[in-house]
């Protein structure tokens, strides 16, 4: 049995980027960085009683993208390079 070992620097360094950057990131990019780094973390959405329509953006970002459980740090990664090149 052959084990793959993923390389996480480059999603980690991607997550520090959105961290440092995310005011000029447009809302729909930021909403689907959400739901990538949720599902590439195993996590799940949970509401925020306070701003229910925020609340409902994030969870329906969120089962936009449930599928996508084994590629979302590549996908997670691959929008932040786009959103840098826009820079």
């Amino acid at each position: 049995m052959s084990y793959v070992v993923l390389d996480n620097t480059v999603f980690y360094e991607a997550v520090a980027w959105v961290n440092e950057n995310f005011t000029e990131i447009p809302k729909d990019d930021l909403l689907r960085l959400y739901a990538y780094y949720k599902i590439a973390n195993g996590m799940r959405h949970e509401s925020n009683n306070k701003q229910p329509i925020v609340s409902a953006f994030k969870a329906n970002a969120i089962m936009q993208v449930s599928h996508l459980i084994n590629i979302a740090q590549d996908r997670y990664s691959a929008l932040v390079e786009k959103l840098k090149q826009m820079d």
